[in-house]
């Protein structure tokens, strides 16, 4: 009895299909393992080198992601605690403040905040927030706080300098450059410093120091700025005589370089003209005791 053969031509076409989609994903896989590896090769790095910064990498994500499931848990405030206390019972706790920096301000000041941080744990210190206070006080320009272990706040100051004096409608204040008020000073010591009056005059600090600048000679004479009007400067010298600028910055330091051209030539300051009005410069009108009519004095053209 002859036996039938049939031949299972879909399956092995099948099989020859699966083995040649096998070997083109190997070839793919092997290509672009090529691809990365040959790259890789192009870095100045060694191989040894390169597997060190791999696993240097696995493990940084590694400890990252410790760090965040024990912030998502509370387990690092539980650890910060608990370090906190160790380090308090070590002895490394607030026990000493150190100022540095401070020689017009009063250090009681500083002390009263800095020592806010007395026996507290030297993990436990809020050294951003303890800046930020210090920043609030009028003198202080800038501050940096750092531990010294085991027990001591070493606080480092920079004040501002005094400028000039604001008169206020019941007292007197000495101000930074930038008008910025300090503390209240008497009249006595106030004869030191540039006096400065009038509404709005304590924003416009920078402005005068500017148009005061145009004219160094005359600097150490001027002992008084009023802002008049909140357009323009008076001034009046060591000597009581007054000068009336006209409005504009570029105007006003002008005719202040014209005055004082002028003060050179004619010993104006100190003279016998009590005031000086030069609100329509290049022209100046001396008010002279005892005259009737102002002395005029043409002083060029306005440039």
């Amino acid at each position: 009895m002859a036996r039938k053969v049939t031949r299972n031509t879909k399956g092995v076409r099948r099989q020859a299909r699966a083995q040649g989609n096998s070997r083109r994903v190997r070839s793919a896989r092997n290509t672009g393992q090529s691809i990365i590896w040959r790259a890789l090769g192009m870095l100045p790095f060694t191989d040894e080198q390169l597997q060190k910064a791999f696993t240097v990498m696995i493990l940084a994500g590694g400890v990252a992601f410790a760090l965040f499931l024990a912030n998502v848990s509370g387990a690092s405030a539980v650890a910060s605690d608990r370090f906190a206390h160790v380090a308090s019972n070590a002895g490394y706790k607030v026990g000493n403040v150190e100022v540095n920096g401070t020689q017009r301000m009063n250090e009681m000041s500083v002390y009263e905040r800095a020592f806010g941080q007395n026996d507290l744990a030297m993990t436990r210190v809020d050294m951003h927030g303890l800046r930020e206070e210090l920043l609030e006080l009028p003198w202080v320009r800038d501050a940096r706080v750092s531990r010294q272990l085991p027990s001591t706040l070493v606080v480092d100051i920079i004040e501002r300098q005094p400028h000039a004096v604001l008169q206020r409608p019941d007292r007197l204040m000495l101000i930074d450059p930038s008008g910025v008020e300090l503390e209240p000073i008497s009249r006595d010591a106030a004869k030191d410093y540039l006096l400065i009056e009038g509404p709005g005059a304590q924003d416009r600090v920078r402005d005068l120091t500017s148009l005061l600048d145009t004219a160094p000679a005359l600097q150490s004479q001027v002992k008084a700025a009023e802002w008049v009007g909140n357009r323009r400067w008076n001034l009046t010298f060591i000597t009581d005589q007054r000068l009336a600028l006209p409005e504009g910055g570029d105007r006003a330091a002008a005719a202040l370089i014209s005055f004082a051209q002028a003060d050179g030539v004619h010993r104006l300051i100190g003279g016998q003209a009590a005031s000086f009005d030069m609100r329509n410069a290049p022209r100046m009108y001396m008010n002279v005791p005892g005259r009737a009519e102002a002395q005029e004095l043409a002083l060029g053209e306005e440039s």
